[in-house]
């Protein structure tokens, strides 16, 4: 069974930095592409980046040259740094696993990034 537990959300002004991380408990993580997802109020869920075992990343045109994701196959746990971030930034961000044989996903519980000033 897979966990995956987010941290590192919180409330940051505008221009401001932050770091994500996730940690993902199971089996095989390197079997798994990784990403972070986000949901602003009113609005449906949508990717930000994701990154493959390998670590070929894509990031949705609203992240690119302001998100970086990265994982450490190591410690089982994808990150996501943050920066020159927005208001329109504040959103749940989620962390999300699909197996490559399966296609089966898990998803954490959110962590709640605000920006604001």
């Amino acid at each position: 069974q897979v966990q995956l537990v987010e941290s590192g959300g919180g409330l940051v002004q505008p221009g401001g930095s932050l770091k994500l991380s996730c940690v993902f408990s199971g089996r095989s993580f390197n079997l798994y592409k990784m990403g972070w997802h986000r949901q602003a109020p009113g609005k449906e869920r949508e990717l930000v980046a994701s990154i493959g075992s390998g670590g070929i990343s894509n990031y949705a045109d609203s992240a690119k040259g302001r998100f970086t994701i990265s994982r450490d196959n190591a410690k089982n746990t994808v990150y996501l740094e943050m920066s020159s971030l927005k208001p329109e930034d504040t959103a749940v961000y989620y962390c999300n696993a699909v197996a490559y044989l399966s296609a089966r996903e898990y998803w954490g519980q959110g962590t709640q990034v605000t920006v604001s000033s």
